[in-house]
């Protein structure tokens, strides 16, 4: 008896067949740490080396008129806690993130509100409100220091055309931080009016057309609907605006100069007072520490509030 074998199957050859290869498991090694140093090495040499350079300045008396340096320990932070100077740029800079911050939340936005509602000429207001946002601080203190000029300035001008005395804009120190605070509104106002018209198209309209049909008002659903959705566009609005606030530096160097007698100067350009003009730059670097200790208190607290929100 003959046996035949399909078409396509191998022939028999007696032998047991042999057992499959093993797979080489293919490693995960490759280039990709090459690909990683273009960003790795900028980053250590001008941040984290940067960062551990000074921290360690701080417990030295470095300074830049003295070649020596030794090692003080805590010293530079026990002056700094106890220096009156410090905890009045400090006490600036906290009034100025609150005077600044909230209209940079509010008018930001009823600035996106108007614009969702479908004003004529949208691009006009589009541009009219983010344009201030991409001029250079060099720029915006300019302007605002013509507009703020005790004499020809539009805001005593405007001032006079309603019959009230002149304001000392950059000169009284009741008035001097308010004029900073109302150019970083004007300035600054335009990211986060972005931020919330993105927010504002990105919703979905049901629930607003829900709201009409069961007779509500537009002040109703703006209340009831509109805002309770942006509420975590609003803690991420402000959430920034803090942290960007507390930073302040530029606009009150150039426009002031911390004057006048202190009233407007921030802490950080107290440290730059110190550490440039006074030479001190271990003190400089402690006061500058204590500072990074307090806005990393202050982003944590936000991201706990933030992460609630979720």
């Amino acid at each position: 008896m003959t046996t035949t074998t399909p078409i396509g199957a191998p022939a028999p050859t007696g032998e047991p067949p042999l057992a499959a290869a093993p797979r080489r498991r293919v490693g995960r090694r490759g280039p990709g740490p090459l690909f990683v140093l273009p960003f790795a090495v900028p980053f250590v040499l001008f941040l984290i080396w940067p960062v551990l350079q000074g921290l360690w300045m701080s417990f030295t008396d470095s300074s830049l008129a003295l070649r020596d340096t030794a090692f003080v320990g805590l010293d530079n932070y026990a002056e700094a806690f106890g220096d009156p100077d410090v905890w009045s740029s400090l006490g600036n800079t906290v009034f100025f993130t609150a005077a600044s911050s909230v209209p940079l939340v509010l008018i930001a936005l009823a600035m996106a509100l108007l614009v969702h509602s479908g004003l004529a000429g949208q691009w006009v207001w589009r541009l009219s409100f983010f344009v201030p946002y991409l001029l250079p601080v060099t720029v915006v203190t300019l302007i605002w220091t013509w507009l703020y000029q005790p004499d020809v300035g539009l805001g005593n001008e405007l001032l006079g055309a309603l019959g009230l005395e002149p304001v000392g804009w950059l000169s009284d120190e009741a008035v001097a931080m308010w004029s900073v605070a109302a150019l970083t509104v004007w300035w600054t106002v335009g990211f986060n009016f972005l931020l919330y018209l993105a927010a504002l198209q990105s919703l979905p309209t049901a629930f607003d057309e829900a709201a009409a049909l069961d007779g509500a008002g537009a002040w109703r659903r703006l209340w009831s609907v509109t805002l309770p959705q942006l509420r975590r566009t609003t803690v991420l609005v402000a959430m920034l605006q803090i942290l960007a606030s507390l930073k302040v530096f530029d606009q009150i160097y150039i426009l002031t100069k911390g004057g006048p007698n202190g009233s407007t100067r921030p802490l950080l350009e107290y440290v730059y007072d110190v550490g440039f003009t006074g030479y001190r730059l271990g003190y400089a670097s402690a006061v500058s520490y204590i500072f990074f200790a307090l806005v990393i208190v202050v982003s944590l607290a936000q991201l706990r509030l933030f992460r609630q929100e979720d």
